[in-house]
């Protein structure tokens, strides 16, 4: 892959690589993550917990997948009924997934990668569906809404086997390191910062039901198309030092507006001083 063009907001900025002692992820397992920008962690999660989770969530995206099915387009974004579903803020609805958030396998990640002050920046569970097959576009997470500081973790949980077939993750490997990339929009797959043709190293990211792809929000990374006849389930939730804002306002100038990423009810602490909340 050639060059890229950044972010306008994306100005000296420097990979920071996770340090030891580790507390979750293995020397191997760091070192991955800091060389390819993501690692795959097979069988976090037993298929008792899968279950109560998708137990959860499922009636949760029943209501969003019946709203986009009564809009005129069945669309909302890029939601669609049938294709694609994003069920957002889940912590603010079920004490179940709360208590998920801060489970010790995300804040011993959330320790030995993103620091010792951390709060959960987002949570949202990503239905694929099959009777509309799409791909999602390369992109970063940190390319939808740029957070400072870029660096962030999101961890991609599988609640059904994901593969090749019905949409897992696939990654642009090793391109975090320039922090965050200039991205447009394509109607109607979302917000897009290259094109197939324009990378060469990509690793397809299968992972079965109760694992997680930990990966950066720099990482450039897309979903397949869904072409079995079951839907792919996915929760993903997202961390972010204690301090992070959202910056809003035309990329092509200044920002104009920095949020704090601190709203109580879906922003909590998960980790202070290195130790869980």
């Amino acid at each position: 892959m050639g060059p890229v063009d950044l972010h306008p907001w994306n100005r000296d900025f420097t990979w920071q690589p996770g340090a030891p002692p580790y507390v979750t992820l293995t020397a191997e397992q760091a070192a991955a993550f800091d060389r390819d920008g993501y690692v795959v962690m097979p069988g976090v999660f037993d298929a008792a917990t899968v279950a109560e989770i998708v137990a959860d969530i499922d009636r949760f995206e029943a209501e969003v997948d019946a709203h986009l099915a009564g809009r005129a387009n069945q669309r909302m974004l890029i939601a669609e009924a049938g294709a694609i579903t994003f069920t957002t803020h889940l912590v603010t609805r079920s004490e179940r997934l709360a208590a998920f958030a801060r489970h010790p396998f995300f804040t011993g990640v959330c320790a030995d990668l993103v620091g010792p002050d951390v709060n959960l920046y987002w949570d949202q569970a990503v239905y694929k569906k099959p009777e509309k097959p799409r791909r999602f576009p390369w992109h970063q997470d940190n390319g939808y809404a740029f957070v400072e500081p870029q660096q962030y973790l999101t961890c991609w949980v599988a609640l059904t086997d994901a593969t090749a077939d019905n949409g897992c993750p696939r990654v642009a490997r090793g391109r975090h390191r320039d922090g965050t990339l200039a991205h447009t929009y394509v109607d109607p797959l979302g917000f897009e910062c290259f094109s197939d043709d324009d990378i060469a190293e990509i690793d397809v990211a299968e992972v079965g039901a109760g694992g997680v792809v930990v990966f950066s929000s720099l990482t450039p990374h897309l979903t397949g198309p869904n072409v079995t006849g079951e839907v792919r389930k996915a929760y993903i939730l997202q961390y972010a030092p204690r301090g992070a804002e959202v910056l809003r306002g035309d990329p092509t100038g200044e920002p104009t507006e920095r949020v704090p990423a601190d709203d109580p009810a879906r922003q909590f602490a998960v980790l202070r001083d290195g130790h869980p909340v």
